[in-house]
């Protein structure tokens, strides 16, 4: 065949196999070049800039000077906003997990006709600002809100009590603001549970506790994983709440990379920028690790 091609002046025909590898290269050439020039080049730069002589600024420039020690010094300097950072993503990791899952299992398996409804009622907030939102929390929690009055009510507050600008409301925030991303994946995988399964359960005398711990929950576990990633890592990276709904004895380690940045102080930042991104990453690949699913990594 590949001689008649050759005598009849015809170019050789490639395999199946080469073909469908070169239309896969091609169908992944538009997401590698755009992860390229807005993820991979930016880190770069990033690492890069965490580098430079940390005596330099704005107007003088910034050398490349190989500072590791300002990894050192960014970690020193601003160690409890970064351990308050991870303390408050878990916190947050925590609540969502807690309220989100009852939520994502009612639309799963108890919504009915009215599952549409409520999955559109998830992503509602979506539809508003993240600014916005936080916003609309300092007003419910300001000191003359109905909130606040409420809880002054049934005494779970003094009479000079308050939750705006406290690590209540930072969490609130978080919570709220992140829930989303905690039901979305939890009702996914709850939704693709064949109940008959369930049904197994209460025909091999299991109780409701029993069944859920032993056939509903191991069957979630990808959400939850994949729900609490997506809540934690962000919400570990997150200002705007710690700084609308909290005080400087509640800021977070986005807040002092944001106000380092906006200085000028380009090397710290970026170190503590780098810092971060390396503790998170850390983190999850051993959770994911001992949560199971290495599948996920």
């Amino acid at each position: 065949m590949s001689a008649l091609s050759r005598i009849g002046g015809a170019e050789p025909v490639a395999p199946p196999e080469t073909r469908r590898r070169r239309t896969a290269y091609l169908l992944l050439l538009p997401g590698g070049l755009w992860l390229t020039l807005f993820f991979v080049v930016p880190l770069l730069s990033l690492i890069a800039a965490s580098l430079y002589d940390p005596n330099g600024s704005i107007e003088a420039g910034f050398k490349m000077t190989w500072s590791f020690h300002n990894y050192v010094d960014a970690i020193a300097d601003y160690a409890r906003p970064f351990g308050r950072s991870l303390w408050y993503a878990l916190l947050t990791t925590a609540f969502c997990l807690v309220l989100g899952f009852p939520l994502a299992y009612a639309i799963a398996f108890k919504a009915g006709r009215w599952k549409n409804l409520m999955l559109a009622l998830v992503i509602a907030p979506f539809f508003t600002s993240f600014l916005i939102r936080t916003l609309s929390w300092k007003l419910l929690l300001g000191d003359n809100g109905f909130v606040v009055d409420a809880l002054k009510a049934v005494h779970i507050l003094g009479s000079d009590g308050r939750l705006l600008a406290t690590t209540t409301a930072v969490i609130t925030g978080l919570t709220y603001n992140f829930l989303p991303f905690m039901v979305l994946p939890l009702y996914a995988s709850l939704e693709k549970i064949d109940h008959r399964l369930i049904e197994a359960g209460g025909d091999l005398y299991a109780n409701a506790i029993t069944t859920f711990r032993t056939v509903t929950l191991p069957l979630a576990m990808p959400g939850v994983v994949a729900g609490t990633l997506l809540t934690f890592i962000p919400a570990a990276g997150d200002y705007i709440n710690a700084q609308l709904l909290g005080t400087p004895k509640q800021r977070m380690i986005g807040n002092d990379i944001q106000r380092l940045f906006a200085a000028g102080a380009y090397p710290t930042a970026a170190a503590l920028s780098v810092t971060l991104m390396a503790a998170i990453t850390v983190l999850v690949l051993f959770y994911v690790r001992r949560a199971g699913t290495e599948e996920l990594v």
